[in-house]
């Protein structure tokens, strides 16, 4: 059921949606974990997509890596099209964001999500629900370089130091 598509290049920061599974759960048939999809004990189904941000005055996008949370029956068709031509023309799978971004308040788990499908070999595009949170707003609005540089920095440098 899990198939491995081609990892996407770009400016997508992976280290803030890693995903592991312990050693108990890697030997348990029921857990499996590739770069794209995920089931935890036959009852939680993610896949890995793209939630985009237009970058203003540019043609652009900043990408976060993320994990969305989709329904069994939306993760068996997801992963039975995952190597066919045309899947992108599938409508979009609902989900739950389930990645937290930490340089969002409040939390980015549990956002709605609508999760597209594109052509073989890309990453899905996470679409959030049109709310007030700032990750939809920013999505929906674009955000400046300068913005971009302090994500960036933020993530590189954790610690707040500047070099």
């Amino acid at each position: 059921m899990l198939r491995r598509a081609p990892r996407r290049t770009g400016d997508e920061l992976l280290g803030c949606s890693s995903l592991r599974l312990g050693p108990e759960l890697r030997r348990r048939p029921d857990c499996l974990l590739s770069s794209d999809q995920c089931v935890i004990n036959g009852q939680h189904y993610f896949v890995k997509g793209l939630v985009e941000i237009p970058v203003i005055g540019s043609d652009e996008v900043f990408s976060w890596g993320v994990w969305a949370s989709l329904s069994r029956e939306s993760f068996a068709r997801m992963a039975d099209l995952w190597d066919t031509p045309g899947r992108e023309s599938e409508p979009p799978y609902f989900g739950w964001l389930s990645t937290d971004l930490p340089l969002y308040s409040p939390s980015t788990v549990n956002l709605k999500t609508h999760v597209h499908s594109r052509p073989v070999g890309d990453r899905p595009f996470i679409e959030l629900e049109p709310t007030d949170h700032p990750l939809a707003v920013e999505q929906r609005t674009g955000i400046t370089p300068d913005r971009v540089r302090e994500i960036a920095e933020s993530i590189l440098h954790p610690t707040g130091g500047n070099s």
